[in-house]
């Protein structure tokens, strides 16, 4: 799947984030995916704030999480975060990887499907407000 935008944070494991062997906490994870998630939206002007003032809730209906190897207390990683799907729903796919030797510890997505929040209604297509956030992110032939 290739995606539309791709965000890529980093960050350090901090101590109250593990567990008494020092390994990061499992549902920490998702966190991380979320931090991630709001910089990618931030970087294409639709956060949680601008969703919000357009009428729509955006709540996750999906996610998924692979943990491959642990992460631990200090330890320097990278979480990127990948717009893959768009059309009639937000998926994004996430890695968390080592900051150092670029090795992958967890991966996972999240899916978000568009809710009118006046009517509560939810959507069967991604509403236009966030077609023209991304607009300038889709090859000319997809903007028709």
């Amino acid at each position: 799947m290739k995606a539309l935008l791709t965000t890529e944070m980093e960050m350090v494991i901090p101590f109250h984030d593990v567990d008494s062997m020092g390994i990061t906490w499992h549902g920490n994870y998702l966190r991380y995916f979320e931090i991630a998630r709001c910089q990618l939206l931030d970087e294409i002007d639709y956060g949680y704030r601008k969703m919000q003032a357009s009428g729509y809730a955006w709540p996750i209906i999906d996610l998924q999480i692979k943990y491959v190897q642990a992460s631990t207390f200090e330890q320097r990683v990278k979480v990127i975060a990948s717009l893959v799907e768009w059309e009639n729903r937000l998926k994004i796919t996430y890695q968390v990887r080592d900051a150092e030797t670029n090795q992958r510890l967890t991966k996972g997505y999240t899916v978000q499907a568009a809710v009118e929040m006046e009517s509560k209604e939810l959507c069967l297509v991604t509403p236009d407000c966030f077609r023209d956030k991304i607009a300038h992110l889709l090859p000319s032939e997809a903007q028709a």
